[in-house]
């Protein structure tokens, strides 16, 4: 039964941004190269490039032996962790991808072991090949390609022939599989698996997320390597408003309330609090004036523009409008059931569902996170698009939005990494109020 390797990698220049992927298939015994594959596809993140480099990769392991049995080599964690059945694949994105990776070949003969960067080169750069290839408005061609790989590290992983009975397909499959795991790298079979105690970390367009502090253990334990300094989001709750000691709802439909005394004060504390941290690089603000007022006391304290992203408005709550919990419960009963019962549901009259706003938020987050990759920003939003990005972060259910206190002119703070980790680092600081 024919032994193969596959190294692939996936790379995104803006996560999202132009992205490629590139892939290699080699014969362990040897460190011959039998095929490479690379391809610029456009605009994508790093995790869709990965995942269509570890496609294109078993397809060319297919094509050269249906019934190989291979060993896949990435040194994505996120990639590992959910093709090997660890961690659940959560992100609208990735599903489709994981479930044609695992197609390709029977689970049975295919094993996934996570790899630092470096021992990643060759296919990292025909990856990067791609996108330069992209960049010229061209595709990549083998011809082209400068890609070089280690064969004394090839050679390493080279495994003793299958022993068994003659036609034991299975346990010569077991006995290789067996071989090429030498970090016991676990097999496909347990793909779409409930996760370990573990859990899976969160990415970015579901959150979920790679890799984080340096130096990656054994892949399974939930971390990996740190790719750099993070771009992280201190997320600031607006001051109050005539609206917020009443706890009315006050969402983007409403009459866009200005800051009132005690939100001015608030706003004033905060931007003092910031400007002794002397961390903060750029501010961003919801368009509706509470926040606009908010983020202006800190940029002016900072000495730093306002720019303002739309998709950071509140919530858009429909006739519910200016009235309280209670109010809406006497009023619209049933519509308030739905809504507590399920994201999908939307307020009364036209408003918006939790599940519409987390697609509007996590879009704002990706343009941000893009652009200000390895800063810290200032996002000055509401309670709901500030409970989203740190359910999103966490991966947790969307019922959790009712599970989080999150008070007037609170910080919080999640940092996203290059790799799509992401990292909760505060909730619902309110120590410079005091």
């Amino acid at each position: 039964m024919p032994r193969f390797v596959v190294e692939a990698d996936g790379g995104s220049r803006g996560n999202p941004g132009p992205a490629g992927y590139g892939a290699v298939v080699l014969d362990p015994a040897t460190g011959e190269t039998l095929a490479e594959r690379a391809e610029y596809i456009g605009v994508a993140t790093n995790n869709v490039a990965e995942y269509k480099g570890l496609i294109a990769g078993l397809r060319a392991a297919h094509e050269l032996a249906p019934d190989a049995v291979v060993l896949v080599r990435m040194d994505s964690k996120l990639v590992v962790e959910q093709m090997s059945g660890r961690w659940k694949i959560k992100h609208p994105d990735m599903k489709p991808l994981a479930a044609e990776a695992a197609k390709i070949l029977p689970r049975s003969q295919v094993t996934y072991e996570w790899i630092p960067r470096e021992k990643n080169k060759h296919a990292d750069r025909l990856a990067n090949e791609a996108m330069d290839a992209g960049k010229r408005g061209r595709q990549w061609e083998p011809s082209g390609s400068t890609a070089v790989f280690d064969r004394s590290a090839a050679r390493a992983l080279a495994a003793p022939p299958a022993s068994g009975p003659p036609g034991d397909a299975a346990a010569g499959a077991a006995a290789v599989r067996a071989a090429l795991a030498a970090s016991a790298a676990p097999t496909a079979d347990t793909l779409f698996a409930e996760p370990t105690a573990s859990g899976e970390p969160a990415a970015f367009g579901e959150p979920a997320a790679e890799e984080a502090p340096a130096g990656a253990p054994a892949a399974g334990t939930g971390w990996g390597p740190d790719l750099g300094a993070p771009a992280t989001l201190v997320l600031l709750r607006h001051g109050e408003t005539a609206l917020t000691p009443q706890k009315r709802f006050s969402g983007s439909g409403g009459t866009d309330p200005e800051l009132s005394p005690a939100g001015r004060r608030q706003a004033a504390a905060v931007a003092e609090a910031l400007a002794a941290r002397g961390t903060v690089q750029a501010v961003v603000s919801s368009p509706l004036r509470r926040c606009r007022e908010t983020a202006q006391a800190v940029a002016d304290r900072l000495g730093l523009p306002v720019a303002i992203e739309e998709g950071l408005r509140e919530t858009d709550f429909g006739a519910w409008e200016g009235l309280t919990f209670a109010e809406v419960r006497a009023r619209f009963p049933d519509d308030l059931q739905a809504w507590l019962d399920s994201p999908k549901a939307a307020p009364t009259g036209g408003g918006e569902s939790f599940a519409t706003v987390t697609r509007r938020v996590s879009a704002a987050r990706d343009r941000l996170v893009s652009a200000h990759a390895g800063r810290t920003v200032l996002v000055v939003t509401h309670v709901t698009p500030v409970k989203t990005l740190v359910r999103l972060a966490l991966g947790a259910p969307p019922e959790s939005l009712f599970k989080m206190e999150l008070s007037a002119a609170s910080l919080s703070a999640v940092a996203y990494y290059a790799d799509g980790n992401a990292s909760v680092r505060l909730l619902n600081d309110t120590g410079h109020l005091r």
